[in-house]
């Protein structure tokens, strides 16, 4: 399990912000002179944040707690920080406290409502799944485990004698070979997966199955380790997500996100195709694969391909996954 050091986290996430902001972009003329660091030097960080060189060196020691969110927009404004890195900032000196002085996060719920379900099964041509913060799929409609039914046979080959480890969009990606013939923009996908682990990581630093999580991929991927030193963080809350699909070809579906606020750390995403394309004859007949019963003659035996997803009312994936589907190439 990573052990996380508050103060190396700091350190290296405000050394890193550093490195990124050129004296151009930050108004300072360079004068052709020659530089030993990249980015931003310390005291023009000060400079623009409006505190003394040594009060920030002391902040990008990882002496962060206390200081009052004012500076902390100064130092972020200074290092020119988008929405998420100032998020993440925030997130890091408020977990700088000691324990006892700052207010306990609920440990996010694992299992879904059933209102939340009947909702996910209420949506009919839209793939939709529920997943926490660390990218565990907790539950799926139909069309949704059909359209990641790699991803939850993944978390039962990868673990075969723990039936009920959750499928985890992170673990699928850096350790199971099949992701990078899933998604035709697997590193684009890769880096953000990471950049919100991180994120996931400054407001939880104290989840144990994160810590565990982020262990295992250092560990497992070297190309994870690198995504993950660079402390890149992102927020992730609409777009286009593309897929090569096992049974349904390619698909460019557009995503959107729904934070649930009576359930704390569960995301509900939706997957919906442009009308009239491609990508909704593709997901309409992934639908109607989806929804057909399985052959008698074959049921309950193992083929080589993907694992298709359960022909049934929604589900915790990773609890039942499902019969096995056809075999592709």
């Amino acid at each position: 399990m990573v052990v996380v050091d508050r103060k190396e986290e700091i350190r290296e996430f405000l050394i890193s912000r550093r490195a990124k902001v050129s004296p151009a972009q930050a108004g300072i003329p360079s004068y052709g002179e020659l530089r030993r660091v990249p980015g931003l030097r310390r005291e023009e960080v000060a400079q623009l944040a409006g505190v003394s060189t040594d009060y920030y060196t002391r902040l990008e020691r990882g002496s962060i707690r206390g200081v009052s969110d004012s500076v902390l927009e100064a130092v972020a404004s200074a290092l020119q920080m988008d929405e998420a890195e100032r998020a993440h900032l925030m997130d890091l000196a408020r977990t700088a406290s000691p324990p006892s002085s700052r207010r306990p996060r609920r440990p996010a719920q694992q299992r879904v409502r059933p209102g939340v379900l009947r909702l996910l099964d209420g949506m009919t041509g839209v793939a939709a799944i529920v997943q926490n913060g660390r990218g565990d799929l907790l539950a799926a409609n139909l069309l949704g485990r059909a359209l990641y039914a790699e991803v939850i046979s993944s978390a039962v080959l990868s673990a075969p004698g723990n039936p009920g480890r959750l499928p985890n969009q992170a673990r699928h990606l850096f350790l199971d070979a099949r992701a990078a013939d899933l998604y035709p923009d697997w590193s684009a996908v890769a880096a953000t997966t990471v950049a919100m682990l991180r994120l996931e990581s400054g407001r939880n630093p104290n989840d144990r199955a994160l810590n565990e999580l982020v262990g295992e991929l250092t560990t497992g991927s070297g190309l994870f380790a690198a995504l993950w030193a660079g402390h890149d963080v992102r927020i992730h809350t609409t777009g286009t997500k593309r897929f090569h699909h096992p049974v349904a070809g390619e698909l460019a579906l557009q995503f959107e996100t729904l934070d649930l606020p009576g359930d704390e750390g569960q995301t509900l995403f939706t997957f919906t195709a442009e009308p009239g394309s491609a990508s909704e004859n593709a997901l309409a007949f992934l639908a109607s694969w989806a929804a057909s019963p399985p052959d008698p003659t074959t049921a309950g035996e193992p083929a080589s391909g993907s694992t298709a997803p359960a022909r049934s009312h929604t589900q915790q994936p990773g609890r039942n996954p499902g019969k096995t589907g056809p075999t592709h190439d």
